[in-house]
């Protein structure tokens, strides 16, 4: 499967010598990289959104998820060529610089991953602030929840990756089994008996054309898997475990939330879960009753400590390259004496965190549109990704890749149709469309014209000119 090439080393190898230079050091074995894969995709805000689909499409939401799959599983597969013939920690910045230029390497990774941590993860510490004070009314100061898991994590994530690997395989480990009680027991009517009335084969219309667009929906419970690949150069076995892990993980996603989303059809009407605001405490509620309430308190909370965790790992990492690549200030490759950690990078992507949710704290309306806002730049990055790989069998048909996508390049090309179908299907509703791309072409805007202005005059470089190949596997 793999080509033979004197032009560059095995991942191993160039693992390794990377490491050497670097300092990381390889602990991270498949359970901890399944763990990032899963733990990461599955946030609050996945929660509502998959169930609202189901809400809008009833069983017939079984067809998007589906799509979305398949779709989820053309990126992993493009980013684990990727991140094997190229084993950086700057992810797609390293990528993407040796295969279309440092512009749309900068382009992607801030779009992609910084603005995403920016508004999501902002999004996502604030709801679970809504949820808990919901469950339990004035138990906690306002935005304390969120502002104090973003310290909490902040400060586990300094102390190291072996820290962070043991608490993302339990918090991972704990989401999806609380997340699968909660769909199996629905489904066998466990708890409580299922409500009468509800019929989930009358609006069973599976190929129908709304059905048909909640594709765009359901990708965003996939996004995110490819968070192992920042962690390349502290992996063990990366050449199979980078994507094992990521495909375990997709597929993991896809069963759990069908689950999840079928239970919640047996317990609650499809229009009530597709109007709900957060149809996950409706679903919790209607299952186990009063203490569902404690049930979705630790799903909710768990889900949302998973994805920071993950976030304050890898974004600090993919920083880190890009530094490493002059893509970014140098400050940003500044490692811990102690633990290896990035720790300038950690605390910027906390600190960009936590600066939205002070503005948009008190207008939880803003939450869903700037999830979506997010999501599409989250999607360009993912565009690129398949770019690169064609780009790069192009280029350099001959270099050894320690994995190769299947059936190249169809992968490629759907997966591309299938991101800009998903773009272009973004506003779960036409009033909203314009605030929606509006804030997504602004922060594309800004982050353009910023890239533009560091390419050309800090790095002093063309814009779409691509660096040598032999650059990137050489670790500065």
């Amino acid at each position: 499967m793999s080509d033979n090439t004197t032009l560059a080393p095995s991942a191993d190898m160039a693992g390794s010598q990377t490491s050497q230079k670097t300092g990381f050091s390889r602990v991270l074995g498949l359970g901890s990289l399944l763990a990032v894969a899963v733990g990461l995709v599955v946030s609050q805000g996945v929660m509502v959104l998959m169930l609202q689909g189901a809400g809008i499409a009833g069983l017939g939401f079984i067809i998007p998820l589906a799509i979305g799959y398949l779709l989820a599983l053309t990126y992993v597969y493009s980013f684990s060529e990727l991140s094997l013939m190229i084993p950086r920690a700057g992810s797609l910045s390293s990528y993407t610089e040796v295969a279309i230029g440092h512009f749309p390497a900068i382009l992607a990774v801030f779009s992609g991953y910084v603005v995403v941590a920016m508004f999501a993860l902002s999004a996502e510490l604030l709801l679970v602030d809504f949820i808990i004070d919901k469950i339990y009314p004035g138990a906690f100061p306002k935005y304390s929840v969120g502002f104090g898991l973003l310290a909490l994590f902040t400060g586990l994530n300094l102390m190291g990756i072996d820290v962070f690997a043991k608490l993302q395989s339990a918090l991972a480990f704990i989401m999806v089994v609380v997340l699968l009680i909660l769909g199996l027991s629905a489904v066998g009517g466990v708890a409580n008996p299922h409500p009468e009335g509800i019929d989930l084969t009358s609006t069973w219309n599976p190929l129908g054309a709304e059905v048909i667009t909640l594709v765009a929906l359901a990708i965003w419970g996939y996004v995110g898997a490819e968070f192992v690949c920042p962690l390349v150069e502290e992996s063990k076995n990366p050449e199979r475990n980078i994507p094992r892990s990521m495909i375990i993980g997709v597929t993991v996603i896809f069963v759990t939330i069908a689950i999840y989303c079928l239970g919640a059809l047996l317990y609650i009407p499809a229009d009530d879960l597709a109007g709900s605001a957060l149809p996950h405490y409706d679903f919790a509620k209607a299952v186990f009753g009063d203490v569902g309430l404690t049930f979705l308190a630790i799903a909710a909370v768990t889900a949302t400590c998973s994805t920071v965790n993950t976030s304050l790992a890898a974004i600090p990492r993919m920083l880190y390259g890009m530094a490493q690549n002059g893509q970014a200030f140098p400050q940003l490759k500044q490692l811990t004496k102690t633990t290896k950690t990035p720790w300038v990078a950690v605390l910027f992507t906390a600190a960009i965190t936590g600066l939205p949710m002070v503005i948009m704290g008190d207008n939880p309306d803003a939450i869903g549109l700037l999830l979506i806002s997010a999501a599409i730049a989250w999607l360009l990055a993912y565009i690129i990704t398949h770019v690169n790989v064609i780009a790069l069998r192009k280029r350099y048909p001959d270099i050894k890749r320690p994995y190769k996508t299947p059936f190249y390049p169809l992968p490629q090309i759907l997966g591309i149709a299938g991101m800009i179908y998903a773009v272009i299907y973004a506003s779960p509703a036409p009033e909203l469309s314009n605030q929606i791309f509006g804030a997504a072409g602004v922060v594309l805007g800004i982050v353009s014209v910023i890239g533009v202005i560091w390419v050309k005059f800090v790095m002093k470089k063309n814009l779409f000119t691509p660096e040598p190949i032999e650059k990137a596997l050489d670790a500065e």
